[in-house]
């Protein structure tokens, strides 16, 4: 059977990015992580790693693929201030879903 070993996320700071998502998800910043490569542990068991890469090109448009993040306690307007305050930004809201972006811009949604 296979499975999701890590997930890969182009960006043009890896050590920013990766902070941010170490710090919204629970996971273990790598600390022999650099601006070009950088590694998140997923938390607990099972879950995939994230890794970090910088590419020399900037976002352009609406990412194809991103993260649904379940709000603690189903309390989307505390876990959106929380996610804010470790860098991310708001984007819209739509069908219940609140859009926010991560340091470098890529979207996700925060759902109950």
């Amino acid at each position: 059977m296979t499975y999701i070993k890590s997930i890969t996320i182009d960006c043009r700071d890896a050590v920013v990015v990766a902070r941010f998502w170490a710090a919204a998800l629970g996971g273990e910043f790598d600390e022999d992580s650099t601006p070009e490569k950088a590694f998140v542990e997923a938390p607990g068991w099972g879950g995939p790693n994230l890794w970090f890469q910088r590419v020399p090109e900037p976002k352009q448009g609406k990412i194809r693929m991103h993260f649904d993040l379940r709000a603690p306690g189903g309390d989307i307007p505390a876990e959106v201030e929380r996610l804010k305050g470790l860098g991310a930004t708001y984007a819209w809201e739509a069908n219940g879903l609140t859009v926010l972006r991560d340091p470098e811009g890529n979207e996700f949604c925060v759902e109950v």
